[in-house]
């Protein structure tokens, strides 16, 4: 027994993405954004401290990597696209340590500016199972090291001016707005009104505190805990509801909701395309927004339909929920999904 002629055409369309990925691309992705170090720190945890009820942990490895508007830019590049980085630093270890793995990765880093007397943000993360549970981690505690002082608005300024410039040239423009300081209500507003003024997608990744500076972009990334805030919030009846409303109220093109184990779906004015996780086991959810932002990034800038991209950031995120200890995307392991989820169609009715 075949596949049925809706699986067919799924399984042609899913094999037509690859084949579109892997080909070489020219396209120039314009990312402006607030970058952090991301600081793994994993171990054991068979304990409980002597003086609170909370979990013992004992230090097996750790390593730093790239985070936010930063860990968005790899991941662009690791796809094939070119990202031009617009970001704020501080001088110090931390800041150094993102460079270098970013020129280390080919990514240009010309437009990160570095700040005297600011610290770089660095979001530590503890992650731990029983020894006698290798494969079942989690995440005991995050802590934050960040200064969020205001960042000089001569900064700011040749900031956002280097990047609507290079918005001239560019195929696609993502706004990662984590709320540090980089994105605000002026920087955004020049942003999207000049790719508006050059037919250029915005992709935004924006706080739920930042929706006001999102108006008429073409894409907006949630998490589907978010839109659920979102709904209470406004008093809307359900999700598909609380998204008509604000497609509405912000003009937007598109709205991109990640579910995690419950899929992705894309409301529009006009429609609903949603597109459900075909995983058994998702691990964690750590940069499911950075991987989306960059399908969607790389699918916009090879012309694919809504239909399509939905599938492609659905693959993405699968991709990063799949795995614990890899949160970036790259082309080989979107491609390796890509065919995965081919050969379980074609598999399926045999």
């Amino acid at each position: 027994m075949g596949m049925n002629e809706e699986e067919s055409n799924q399984y042609e369309r899913l094999q037509d993405l690859k084949k579109r990925l892997e080909k070489p691309s020219q396209s120039k992705v314009v990312l402006v954004g607030d970058v952090m170090l991301d600081r793994y720190i994993h171990g054991y945890a068979n304990d409980l401290n002597s003086r609170a009820p909370v979990p013992v942990l004992k230090e097996t490895n750790r390593y730093d990597d790239v985070g936010a508007a930063a860990h968005v830019a790899r991941g662009l590049e690791s796809l094939g696209l070119h990202a031009l980085l617009h970001g704020v630093i501080g001088k110090d270890s931390a800041g150094k340590i993102i460079l270098d793995s970013l020129n280390e990765e080919g990514v240009d880093c010309k437009h990160i500016k570095s700040v005297e007397n600011k610290v770089t943000t660095v979001k530590n993360r503890l992650i731990a199972s029983r020894p006698s549970l290798l494969h079942n981690e989690q995440l005991l505690l995050r802590w934050d090291i960040e200064n969020r002082e205001d960042i000089p608005s001569s900064t700011l300024e040749v900031l956002i001016e280097e990047a609507v410039k290079n918005i001239d040239e560019a195929n696609v423009l993502i706004i990662s707005d984590y709320g540090h300081g980089v994105v605000n209500d002026e920087g955004a507003k020049r942003l999207i009104q000049r790719a508006k003024e050059k037919e250029i997608p915005v992709i935004y990744d924006p706080k739920l505190t930042g929706l006001h500076r999102t108006h008429e972009v073409d894409w907006v990334i949630f998490q589907s805990r978010g839109l659920e805030l979102v709904r209470r919030r406004i008093n809307a009846e359900d999700s598909a509801d609380c998204a008509r409303k604000l497609l509405d109220e912000y003009n937007w093109g598109h709205l991109m909701v990640l579910g995690g184990a419950d899929g992705v779906t894309v409301y529009t004015n006009d429609d609903i395309f949603h597109t459900p996780c075909t995983l058994t086991n998702p691990l964690q959810v750590i940069g499911l927004i950075d991987a989306a932002c960059t399908a969607v990034a790389s699918a916009v800038s090879l012309g694919i339909d809504i239909y399509d991209c939905a599938h492609l950031a659905n693959a993405a995120c699968e991709v990063i929920m799949g795995q614990m200890d890899n949160f970036t995307l790259s082309r080989e392991n979107l491609c390796l999904r890509l065919d995965e989820l081919s050969w379980n169609l074609s598999i399926s009715q045999r």
